[in-house]
């Protein structure tokens, strides 16, 4: 995949665009084989993504997907519900007109069915379930990977928790 293969189907503003780059990572699958999978981000962020993916993947932590959401017609519920990996998608935070750190590529969800994001009762996607023993699950361990890096963790947040979100501002 190129990155104008992943950046099929959706407009957004050219000075984002020219901060994106397709960056190519290593993963373990819930099978336990090496993959390799796409995430689309800022340029910036490249290099860190690439080392975290690979301390990741030397740790055996198992990823379900990292699919370009351009294969999920830039629907984050239909990535989320297919525990797909995934980091550039030009949208609003949800319930705002605010641009989300993934607008701009700043930001990663990690097997979204098993780090939910959770507000009151609204839990997405609907049907994950948040278990820190289960395998492919980001516990604190594993977010240390991004937070020593500067990475904010929803997983920490107060008024809501969003245990699959990374985000890094410039």
């Amino acid at each position: 995949m190129t990155l104008n293969e992943a950046l099929l189907g959706k407009e957004f503003p050219q000075e984002i665009r020219e901060t994106l780059v397709l960056v190519e990572v290593p993963y373990v699958s819930f099978a336990g084989t090496a993959q390799h999978g796409h995430l689309v981000a800022h340029k910036t962020l490249a290099r860190e993504l690439r080392e975290i993916f690979t301390s990741l993947f030397e740790r055996r932590f198992p990823i379900a997907k990292v699919i370009p959401i351009c294969k999920y017609d830039w629907d984050d519920e239909a990535s989320m519900a297919d525990n797909n990996t995934s980091a550039f998608n030009y949208r609003t935070i949800a319930g705002t007109d605010q641009l989300s750190n993934h607008a701009f590529g700043r930001a990663v969800d990690i097997n979204p069915l098993f780090n939910p994001y959770t507000r009151g009762d609204i839990v997405l996607p609907h049907e994950a379930i948040y278990d820190p023993a289960r395998p492919g699950t980001v516990t604190e361990d594993i977010a240390r990977l991004f937070t020593d890096r500067g990475w904010e963790w929803g997983g920490t947040w107060t008024n809501r928790t969003d245990w699959q979100h990374f985000a890094k501002n410039g």
